[in-house]
């Protein structure tokens, strides 16, 4: 649905899994969270889509996912202004200035080893694979993160 553009009929799925995936302490209950919430963002429902982005948030920062909070809050923040939402974003970002150290321990240094093309979508199930979110599993190898299903290199 998500990828078709019908972006609230996603978001309606999107919550219903992230709501059953929170009650049973799922690891990826933040990233389920986080999609309704950037769906209904895309569908224009902001009042609907702000608790899902924001609990998404919280979730990660209840378990200490620093590096993976620092991640999606800038991304958050970057697509709640590129739609035009500049109060929401500011909203996201003072709420991770009280939560996250220091923004700066998260910028990512700069490394000169080349990353893997990876394919724009998981081949297991589908969902969109961002290179610069994912958990690398080696340097060719990347982890789903909807269904935690390896992802290699196009190559």
């Amino acid at each position: 649905m998500f990828d078709k553009g019908e972006y609230g009929r996603a978001a309606e799925l999107f919550e219903r899994i992230a709501e059953t995936t929170s009650a049973r302490g799922g690891l990826r209950a933040p990233l389920f969270h986080l999609q309704a919430g950037r769906a209904r963002i895309l569908a224009r429902q902001t009042t609907l889509g702000m608790p899902s982005l924001k609990r998404g948030l919280e979730l990660l920062a209840e378990r200490s996912q620093l590096p993976k909070l620092y991640k999606a809050g800038t991304r958050v923040i970057a697509e709640l202004n590129e739609n035009g939402l500049p109060n929401e974003a500011s909203q996201i970002e003072a709420w991770l200035k009280t939560v996250l150290p220091s923004m700066s321990a998260f910028d990512s240094p700069t490394t000169s080893s080349k990353k893997a093309i990876l394919p724009t979508h998981c081949p297991s199930c589908g969902a969109a694979v961002r290179p610069d979110e994912v958990e690398w599993l080696d340097e060719f190898t990347a982890e789903c993160a909807y269904c935690g299903s390896p992802v290699r290199d196009e190559d």
